[in-house]
């Protein structure tokens, strides 16, 4: 150990506090999760896992879809008062 700095990391109370919980549970300290991390990252040329914009399921698309087209047209019925909304919607 005698190869070894110190450096220090900000993170939010809880992610430490869970991050302790997780990794204590896998037989480790935050410390040499963070070694792993790091040595996996220098292992792969970047980051060890997949990092992605979350994308929404087909489902939420179609129903972006739909919901531009409503807006788009001009015969599409709009409400200016919330009771009137749901008046309509219990018919």
């Amino acid at each position: 150990m005698a190869n070894t700095q110190n450096f220090s990391v900000r993170m939010d109370k809880k992610v430490k506090k869970e991050s302790e919980i997780l990794f204590q549970n896998l037989g480790m300290n935050l410390t040499t999760a963070i070694n792993v991390f790091l040595r996996q990252a220098i292992r792969t040329g970047g980051f060890p896992f997949e990092i992605k914009v979350d994308q929404p399921n087909r489902e939420t698309l179609l129903a972006l879809i739909e919901a531009d087209a409503i807006s788009e047209d001009g015969n599409a019925p709009g409400y200016d008062d919330v009771e009137e909304a749901l008046k309509e919607l219990k018919q």
